[in-house]
């Protein structure tokens, strides 16, 4: 355990961000399971719809260092790949 003042405020920062990270890819999980629920419908209009809603949250995640910038790369790829094959 942190023994300094600054240690222990560092922990305490320490877990706050962990814990939002975590909600932040939740968020992205949650919206690409949407994309993805919707190109298994085949409703092409809706799963566009989603990946714009998707796309800019991936994108603020990598830019932020919670996820790498090629996995987020990889991940609007897969997604638009999906989508073009129902179109």
């Amino acid at each position: 355990m942190a023994n300094t003042p600054s240690a222990k405020k560092r922990a305490r920062q320490n877990k706050t961000n962990r814990e939002n990270n975590i909600a932040l890819k939740n968020r992205m999980r949650t919206s690409v399971k949407r994309v993805l629920k919707a190109v298994s419908e085949e409703n092409s209009d809706e799963a566009s719809t989603e990946y714009r809603k998707a796309q800019p949250l991936i994108d603020s995640l990598a830019r932020k260092g919670v996820i790498h910038p090629n996995k987020a790369a990889n991940q609007k790829s897969k997604l638009v790949k999906k989508i073009k094959s129902i179109a």
